[in-house]
């Protein structure tokens, strides 16, 4: 247990929070310091084919040790940290034999980790945890994920005797700000089908996704002194409230749940003569997704119609898709982590994902990509944790998959 601790806390405490507002790829130079000590790590295990491209792509490939045809399977994972917290000087703390009581992450600040307040801790009542000291998130999404595929790896390495065919892995920067798969070489990476390591609760398998757009609402003002403003003002926030007002309430992310879609406003900056607000919007549907979008648009045309200077423009960009039309028609794929989990003892948890992965763009570049889970909670906060054990467990359901796959297709 100690070597999968150190080596997830060795990429946890590596910044590789990626930037949105960046135009590179990666993001944020800071994400080539992990990506570079993974290719180390990748060739020193005993990988073949190890690379990495300009824009930090990793691949490498455990060859099949086995001599009938088996498909090549592939495990995808990314190295990046959520620009929403800061992933700066990572202090990750260990909680042994975890009691089911609060935990104390910084008593300065007074930043507990609580089961009256987060319930799943209950879960994991005797496991070893892995926290944040309350100032940073931990990385776990996605680290933990790749310390599952490098661990599982360099299991099947060591134990020639647990037959499989080809495995490619990958990993990928900037997941977090949605371009992880932008240029991915699926075609390079070679594999019939694979699976994303990056869910949460132990036993989570994901097939279907949010559909995903951003939209970002420009309102433009006029600035004049307050004192002679009458006629004259015109107030950029006032007018982004009246289209904050105008959306559904109760349809936010602390609102909803299951396949139920969102809009959700995440940044807002204004002054007087500008307000710009950015959303994302969600709908496990099509249909509905398509709706919200066509409902923002609507309430931009009608406070335009209101306000003479029609000081509302929407941009609206989709950013991915429901993965479940690619990976429905390819269902034994999904079929398979459901039956490696259940050989280990795991309840398979199969559920919708409310958010997106590498693995819904995958699908539709030509790679059917399900989700397994990771272990971590409480993603992109001061109050992200990981079961030692669930990563553990993960990199047992890799081992397994492989060692299916191959048996499956033996003649």
């Amino acid at each position: 247990m100690q070597h999968i601790i150190d080596r997830f806390i060795s990429y946890v405490t590596i910044d590789t929070e990626s930037d949105a507002s960046s135009d590179t790829t990666p993001s944020t130079e800071k994400q080539w310091d992990l990506a570079n000590l993974l290719v180390d790590e990748l060739n020193r295990i005993g990988l073949s084919d190890v690379t990495i491209d300009e824009n930090a792509y990793i691949m490498a490939t455990l060859p099949s040790n086995v001599a009938h045809d088996v498909p090549t399977i592939g495990f995808v994972s990314h190295f990046d940290t959520s620009p929403d917290f800061t992933g700066a000087n990572v202090k990750p703390q260990i909680v042994p034999n975890y009691d089911g009581k609060d935990i104390v992450l910084n008593a300065e600040q007074d930043i507990v980790l609580s089961p009256d307040y987060f319930e799943d801790l209950l879960l994991y009542k005797g496991n070893t945890l892995i926290t944040t000291d309350g100032t940073t998130l931990l990385g776990a999404d996605d680290k933990a994920g790749i310390c599952e595929i490098v661990s599982a790896m360099e299991y099947l390495i060591n134990h020639p005797e647990i037959k499989h065919g080809k495995i490619r892995i990958g990993f990928t920067p900037d997941e977090e700000i949605g371009r992880g798969a932008h240029k991915f070489d699926v075609a390079k990476f070679g594999a019939d089908w694979a699976y994303t390591m990056d869910g949460s609760e132990i036993g989570e398998l994901e097939y279907e996704n949010f559909n995903a757009a951003g939209a970002v609402v420009t309102v433009k003002g006029k600035i004049v002194h307050p004192g002679y403003a009458k006629g004259k003002m015109i107030n950029s926030m006032l007018i982004a409230n009246e289209f904050i007002a105008a959306l559904p309430e109760n349809e936010i992310p602390q609102e909803t749940t299951g396949r139920e879609g969102f809009y959700h406003l995440h940044t807002m900056n204004g002054k007087v003569e500008e307000t710009k607000l950015q959303y994302i919007i969600r709908d496990h549907d099509k249909d509905k997704f398509e709706a919200r979008k066509v409902l923002m648009q609507r309430i931009a045309s009608d406070i335009n119609q209101k306000h003479a200077t029609d000081p509302i423009s929407i941009e609206i960009k989709d950013q991915y898709y429901n993965m479940r039309e690619k990976v429905e028609p390819v269902f034994h794929i999904v079929e398979i982590a459901e039956e490696a989990m259940k050989a280990l003892n795991i309840t398979p948890i199969i559920k919708p994902i409310r958010g997106g992965t590498d693995g819904s763009q995958l699908s539709f570049m030509g790679l059917p990509c399900p989700n397994i889970f990771a272990g971590g909670h409480n993603f992109h906060g001061r109050y992200e944790y990981v079961p030692v054990e669930s990563i553990l467990s993960a990199i047992d359901v890799i081992v397994k998959i492989t060692e299916l796959t191959a048996e499956k297709y033996k003649k």
